[in-house]
């Protein structure tokens, strides 16, 4: 591994600047580890915010955030409900490292230390999800966020991380220690009519004499957005079932089913640094090509003109000149004017629409000191994804998953000692196909409606012409082992490892695609492959609990990475390559740090250092997947003092170097205005699209080939004070250092400083909460899917705005 450096200036700056906010701040009370002793247990006020609570989803093995050798955090749903929390962009305020990148508006995954993440169900791996839904967290009782690949008992993952959602629902354990059913109702309205019904209702039961606990959660959505030609539709319903069979033997049971209608938003097209920093857009419509006149273009209507220019495909960026302009690519009418933030690349009959079904059911049994617990997952998702500007999609997915742990634990002298071994078979069956070769941001004026001169047939309205059209399946056995030894006086052992076997087969329907994209022109009947891939994972972890409070640690971990697309396909082309580039990887990391409780336990804070990459340069997915070397630091502090005052404090500091494109020296993109260095007018292009390779290395504007769209610095602020007379009010503060919008480098993002405030009512059974979002109306954007499209489109970001959310609980 490389050496790992770190400025320490930033790192003094975090930590004193969080320690002298942090002065007068009172404390959190820790979570409980058992639902039945919440009331003995947890302190007035806590929010539930202090990692004392175990938290399986790290290594499986109960340990809290705090005992974990690993940078993780855990957001509570008190705190999501006292902040009003609503997407998953929002969770960096609580948790360093998981600044998220725009993928065309879509609050899908997470992005954490600078990849996508994963997303996981209760402790199982869910299907991709880059953009494909806005992952619902407000249906969560809890969210925890594991930074780095997962633990080998969960089976193959990313480099970057993962989010594990606690459902609403799950609170069905709780309910079996109740007298009768508690439940709540809410509304919450706001800007753009925003519009949001929720209802969730819990409690003990009984079946054929067994006792059960049950909790059932409902949530409505009908909801406007600042943007143009934008809105949401959505319904959540989950139900949970906790039942006591005998003394030995319990089940847990339920699911989710999410209806998601929506669309994307790609923003602003005809990206200038001018109209970043002054909002100035160059007008003017393109040239028509729609020659059937039937009020779109073809794919064969796109193919019969070339919109890229005299030097066509892969020339570097700043070769193109005014002479490779060719005249179709010109625009007429071109004019300036100021753009509006909701003035975005969307046009009415654009969706994205996903409905997913998730199911689990899990048997726990009690053998004398074995705990045998079998999982039995299932995630599936149904997705249509249509722009106008020529791209379309469509996912067919589902995975079903069983997983048996074996647990025990024995005590000998010293030494605690936790065993695990867990034999595992996931099935994942996929339908995918996409359409993208003539996808022209740019055509569109932003101040004019979408027409005719824009407005491209999409593959999955005419059922062809796609550019990858997959079916298949791939089947994975895995075996791992965990052990966690730890010592009375303070040493604890974290080891595991892991081997899986991965038989993939998947079919390309060569008579549904675009005739380039095939993969020989005169083939029109479907081709198959087959590939078996295998690999190991490990991890090893070793802390140590000091005297003082204090405990260092230490990490080192390799994990298989399966490198599937965004509908969680494995495409034709990843399978039989030469040169091992294909659908298996692992992935590197190094983790130290320390982490401390104080103050009664109060005060909590954990820090630390990183170095994490994939292995094989070749083998990458630009959507879900990329091939990168990841450095930096993570600081976290969570301190209360008293029943009133809670704060918190983060700070990230995270490099991300594109290996593939550093290597190569250069990379792939869609070239935008200020790329064209030697282009005097970018109204000569905009009306097609300038496709090539932004030079990477010494001498460029990416000497580093740094990963745009991540911001080197952030810092961030919470904090909410409890009046202890039903009042409370909320606090939270984002910072973020300016970033480049695309690869290149050539337009850059402003910092910002983002302030979110709030103000509460809670009595024994009515709530009110109205909440102020960019309180100070700053203005400020967020790339959007930079390495391949940053230089071209930019997402800018929601003005000032409130949500008010009244409940009533039973």
């Amino acid at each position: 591994m490389k050496t790992t450096n770190f400025s320490v200036a930033p790192i003094a700056r975090a930590v004193t600047t969080g320690l002298l906010l942090l002065a007068p701040v009172a404390g959190f009370a820790q979570e409980t580890p058992s639902d039945a002793e919440i009331e003995k247990i947890e302190v007035k006020g806590s929010l539930g915010s202090l990692p004392g609570q175990d938290v399986e989803a790290v290594f499986g093995f109960g340990k809290s955030i705090l005992e974990t050798p690993r940078s993780a955090s855990t957001i509570s749903d008190e705190q999501m409900e006292r902040f009003n929390v609503s997407d998953i962009d929002e969770l960096v305020a609580f948790a360093p490292g998981t600044f998220t990148q725009s993928f065309f508006g879509v609050a899908g995954s997470l992005d954490i230390r600078g990849n996508p993440g994963e997303a996981y169900f209760r402790g199982m791996k869910r299907l991709d999800n880059p953009g494909n839904y806005p992952t619902p967290i407000g249906a969560s009782s809890r969210i925890d966020i594991v930074r780095g690949p997962a633990s080998p008992i969960y089976g193959p993952s990313k480099i970057g991380g993962y989010l594990n959602f606690n459902p609403k629902s799950a609170r069905a354990s709780s309910g079996q220690y109740l007298d009768t059913p508690t439940g709540a109702l809410s509304y919450t309205h706001g800007t753009w009519d925003k519009s949001i019904i929720t209802a969730e209702v819990g409690g003990p039961a009984s079946i054929g004499g067994k006792e059960m606990g049950y909790y059932v959660y409902g949530e409505v959505e009908n909801s406007g957005s600042y943007y143009d030609n934008t809105d949401t539709d959505q319904s959540i319903i989950q139900a949970s079932f906790n039942i006591d069979l005998t003394d030995n033997l319990r089940v847990e049971f339920g699911g989710m089913y999410h209806n998601y209608q929506g669309n994307q938003v790609a923003g602003w097209n005809r990206l200038t640094q001018e109209l970043v920093d002054n909002g100035t857009y160059i007008t003017g419509t393109a040239q028509p090509l729609d020659t059937d006149g039937d009020g779109s273009i073809s794919h064969e209507e796109y193919g019969a003109v070339n919109l890229a220019g005299a030097g066509f495909f892969y020339v570097p960026a700043a070769s193109f000149t005014d002479a490779d302009a060719l005249p179709l690519m010109n625009l007429e009418n071109v004019g300036t004017t100021t753009l509006k933030g909701n003035q975005t690349l969307v046009a009415p009959d654009d969706q994205l629409g996903n409905k997913a079904t998730t199911l689990y059911f899990d048997v726990i049994y009690y053998a004398g000191d074995w705990e045998i617990k079998n999982q039995l997952f299932y995630d599936a998702y149904d997705n249509i994804n249509e722009n106008a500007y020529g791209f379309s999609q469509f996912h067919d997915s589902w995975v079903v998953e069983d997983k048996v742990v074996f647990s025990t634990d024995v005590e000998t002298g010293s030494l605690f000692a936790q065993f695990q071994i867990s034999p595992s078979i996931r099935y994942t069956d996929f339908l995918h196909g996409d359409d993208f070769t003539y996808e022209y941001f740019n055509r569109r004026d932003l101040t004019m409606p979408s027409s005719a001169l824009d407005r491209r047939l999409l593959a999955t309205r005419s059922g062809m012409n796609y550019d990858n059209y997959d079916v298949g399946n791939y089947l994975d056995l895995g075996f791992a082992a965990m052990t966690d030894l730890t010592w009375d006086w303070g040493l604890n052992i974290v080891l595991g490892a892991r081997y899986d076997t991965i038989d993939i087969e998947t079919t390309s329907r060569q008579d549904l695609l675009l005739p380039g994209a095939r993969e020989d022109a005169d083939v029109t009947t479907p081709i198959s492959l087959d590939e078996t891939v295998d690999g190991v994972s490990w991890n090893a972890s070793i802390s140590y609990t000091t005297p003082i409070g204090l405990i260092p640690y230490i990490t080192m971990a390799e994990q298989a990475t399966l490198v599937a697309g965004q509908g969680a396909e494995i495409n034709y082309g990843q399978l039989g390559n030469a040169d091992g580039s294909g659908a298996f990887d692992t992935s590197e990391l190094l983790e130290y740090g320390v982490k401390g409780s104080f103050l009664d336990e109060s005060l909590y804070f954990a820090l630390s250092i990183f170095e994490q990459e994939r292995t094989d340069y070749n083998t990458q997915n630009t959507v879900t997947n990329n091939t990168t070397n990841n450095q930096g630091l993570e600081f976290e502090l969570r301190w209360v003092v008293n029943e009133n005052l809670v704060l918190s404090a983060g700070y990230s500091n995270v490099e991300v170097v594109n290996l593939t494109a550093l290597e190569n020296g250069s990379q792939f993109g869609f070239l935008g205005a200020e790329d064209l260095v030697n282009l005097t007018d970018p109204s000569l292009v905009f009306g097609g699209n300038v496709i090539g390779l932004n030079l990477v290395g010494p001498g460029t504007n990416n000497p580093k080939g740094l990963k745009a769209g991540m911001p080197e610095n952030i810092y961030t602020l919470t904090g909410t004070y409890d009046f202890q007379n039903g009042y409370a009010a909320s606090l939270s503060v984002i910072d973020v250092d300016s970033v480049s919008s695309g690869f290149s480098g050539a337009v850059t993002l402003p910092a910002y400083t983002l302030v979110n405030a709030g103000l509460s009512y809670q009595d024994e059974n009515f709530g009110v909460n109205l909440t102020v979002k960019n309180l100070t109306d700053e203005r400020y954007f967020r790339a959007n899917f930079p390495d391949l499209f940053g230089s071209q489109i930019v997402l800018p970001e929601l003005p000032r705005h409130f949500n008010v959310k009244f409940s009533y609980k039973f």
